[in-house]
């Protein structure tokens, strides 16, 4: 079985232009830099001529309480080379992401337990939907008007949702993203599936493994070499 991930979050203002630098390793992130497998970026407005450009003005303009991005944070399939990936993800984005503004990363960390690349996608996009009306900076992250659209912002995808048909939404891509990933390891061959359902739903009695995070993983490690004979501490042979 393949790894399956899926999240969806929303960026505040004020938080997306240091997002789009985390995911790109640009600035402070530089250092970070060896996990960067592929990048790309398309649908941005006319006045913006790249990324950083458009979640600068998402910073500065849009709403006090509004989410200036969203995000998917998406595992791969390790059994894809990069160039399989990168199409992989470029399904997802036409699927799912459509005409509006986006910018994603491929990161392939090794993990620390076990020592085997977990490539991911971040991928970042507006909530804005482009409908075809020039509009600057300012006025593109604006509230919408209904009557008058020239007039207001570009509407946003998700408004006047309830929480049950958003809740439906997520459920929906998730399963979007299992047909996608399968059709991909099918496609070159691979037997290997993933899966959106809980454990329950697939009738399960086993429970789904816990992402660990870093401090859990040092203190496994820790524990392990704390376990370990004093003869593999030193590196030296049993008698």
């Amino acid at each position: 079985m393949a790894t399956y991930h899926f999240s969806v979050k929303s960026g505040r203002k004020g938080t997306s232009k240091e997002h789009s630098r985390y995911i790109t390793r640009q600035g402070k992130y530089k250092g970070q830099s060896d996990d960067l497998i592929a990048h790309g970026f398309g649908n941005l407005p006319e006045w913006a001529n790249d990324p950083q450009e458009l979640w600068h003005a998402a910073d500065n303009y849009e709403r006090k309480n509004g989410a200036a991005y969203r995000e998917l944070e998406v595992a791969l399939p390790n059994q894809l080379t990069h160039e399989q990936q990168v199409l992989l993800v470029e399904k997802l984005i036409q699927k799912e992401i459509g005409s509006k503004a986006y910018e994603y990363a491929i990161h392939e960390p090794i993990a620390s337990l076990g020592k085997v690349p977990q490539p991911h996608v971040h991928l970042m996009y507006s909530d804005r939907i482009p409908d075809g009306i020039p509009r600057a900076a300012s006025q593109h992250f604006s509230r919408f008007n209904r009557q008058n659209p020239h007039l207001g912002g570009c509407q946003k995808d998700g408004c006047g949702r309830g929480s049950a048909e958003l809740r439906s939404q997520v459920i929906e891509m998730r399963a979007l993203w299992s047909k996608l990933a399968n059709e991909s390891l099918a496609e070159y061959g691979y037997t290997e599936r993933v899966d959106h359902r809980s454990h329950s739903e697939r009738g399960l009695t086993t429970k789904p493994a816990r992402h660990l995070g870093q401090a859990r993983i040092r203190e496994q490690m820790k524990y392990r070499a704390e376990e370990m004979p004093n003869h593999q501490k030193s590196g030296g042979k049993q008698v």
